[in-house]
């Protein structure tokens, strides 16, 4: 009986284990740096934000529709480091964007419907930071 429970338990480990990570967007590369897209929908949102946590930098990309916000996506997202080299180059497919950037300063300008937006943000180890990009 006790076999049986831990075959059970054991396959349910597996199976909700393989579900979460099928949810989670492939691993794409902007010159060399690591970077995940997407947040379309509950449960890959939901599998994004327990991600982030590993993340260095999550972007949340947003903005005013009818007196709201809401979540979008395909914008353009530039990083450079301190030198002004554009170091990172990809388009958001949905509202969160992890990218995996070593410690240090950067600049984000963000363009979205032909409007751009531009923060200066600084990455530290084992601090991850969550930045907020927002188009009225």
């Amino acid at each position: 009986m006790q076999t049986l429970l831990k075959i059970i338990l054991s396959s349910s480990l597996l199976l909700v284990g393989s579900f979460s990570q099928a949810q989670i967007p492939h691993t794409q590369y902007s010159q060399k740096i690591a970077y995940i897209t997407g947040g379309v929908g509950q449960e890959e949102t939901i599998a994004i934000l327990a991600e982030a946590k590993q993340w260095p930098l999550l972007l949340e990309l947003s903005q005013l529709a009818d007196g709201r916000g809401v979540w979008i996506f395909g914008a353009n997202v530039k990083i450079s480091n301190t030198q002004k080299q554009v170091i990172f180059d990809a388009q958001a497919d949905g509202p969160y964007m992890l990218v995996n950037l070593d410690a240090g300063d950067y600049f984000i300008a963000a363009t979205y419907e032909g409007t751009e937006q531009k923060r200066v943000i600084s990455i530290k180890t084992g601090s991850p930071l969550k930045t907020s990009i927002f188009w009225k």
